[in-house]
């Protein structure tokens, strides 16, 4: 017997299971397959109705539309715009002095090329869209970009009023630096006050896309409608929502979880109440504390006020009033029964 010859039938019922498994396993791709063939043909049904309902008149579709604003670029622009309110905070490498007015220069230019071609966008996009009148778009995105750029250092002077009510008012905070850098209600203001200016400008599209970004990153909702003055600071922020015709004086202070709102309307009034006062007014040296709601356009909260946490305004408040619900009743209770009453 050759050498070996003895293990041929093991050799044979290796291949033999080998093919065995080949043939299960192609089976078993086969079967996938048709699987994934019978899947796929049910999409043709699916994108027919998507298009349908997009063809739909009572459907909301951006269809045969002017482009809109890509928030990309939306965001690139803010980037840009907080560079120049805050120098060599966030330019990525070190800001020199026998380099600012380069720095500077080159910022202006590329956020003017950039920030006008968003407005022009904007205005083209809701002029088509809506069968407005025809305002040269293209010009009167350049202007309108010259005149915010115009506003930037009138806004950084603001917004240092706003970064020194920040430090001033949180023992926690150790520099300016981190105020400026780390602060998500510095981010909310900082943001707000560059919508508004468009806002005011009224450059349609861009400030609600600005605004609603800083509520996506902050957790902080400001309509870039409000008003807002001097040597504003939100303490931790999320959860605050300011409306669109609030109107805030100097010096305010708010904690997270506080709402500046509107009263709820009936569906018939909110076409006649656009535009209106709908909003609470804080005057002057007010500080209202955490998860407190003010609501209304005629609500006015006085200047010096102080308003506790969890309360509900409907109501306006005479200046230098202290509003606080009143202290809860709390039961203590320990493993051997009701505890000493405290």
């Amino acid at each position: 017997m050759r050498p070996g010859r003895g293990r041929v039938p093991e050799e044979i019922a290796r291949v033999s299971h080998l093919r065995q498994l080949d043939d299960s396993e192609t089976a078993a791709c086969r079967l996938a397959y048709d699987i994934a063939v019978k899947n796929r043909l049910q999409l043709s049904g699916i994108i027919a109705r998507l298009v349908a309902s997009s063809r739909d008149p009572g459907m909301f579709a951006h269809v045969d539309a002017e482009l809109s604003p890509p928030l990309e670029t939306v965001v690139e622009v803010l980037q840009r715009i907080r560079r120049l309110l805050f120098p060599g905070y966030f330019d990525g490498q070190v800001l020199d002095a026998n380099r600012l007015e380069y720095a500077v220069g080159m910022e202006v230019t590329r956020t003017f090329e950039t920030l006008s071609q968003l407005i022009a966008l904007s205005i083209r996009h809701d002029c088509q869209r809506y069968q407005m009148i025809c305002t040269h778009c293209q010009e009167r995105g350049q202007e309108e970009a010259v005149r915010f750029l115009e506003a930037l250092p009138g806004i950084r002077e603001i917004l240092m009023t706003d970064v020194q009510a920040a430090y001033d008012g949180d023992p926690a905070a150790k520099t300016i630096d981190e105020v400026v850098s780390s602060y998500p209600g510095v981010l909310a203001i900082t943001i707000h006050r560059i919508a508004h200016q468009l806002w005011r400008q009224q450059v349609p599209l861009l400030p609600r896309m600005m605004s609603e970004y800083a509520h996506s990153i902050t957790g902080i909702d400001i309509h870039p409608g409000a008003s807002i003055g001097l040597s504003f600071f939100i303490d931790h922020g999320t959860g605050v929502v300011i409306g669109e015709t609030t109107a805030i004086g100097k010096r305010v202070r708010l904690y997270q979880g506080v709402t500046l709102g509107a009263l709820s309307l009936p569906k018939e009034e909110v076409n006649r109440l656009r535009g209106a006062k709908r909003h609470p007014t804080i005057e002057d040296d007010v500080t209202i504390y955490s998860a407190a709601t003010v609501l209304g356009g005629e609500t006015v909260i006085g200047a010096g006020s102080v308003i506790g946490g969890n309360v509900w305004i409907t109501q306006s408040v005479p200046p230098g009033t202290k509003v606080f619900l009143a202290p809860p009743k709390l039961i203590y209770r320990n493993a051997n029964g009701p505890a000493p009453s405290r």
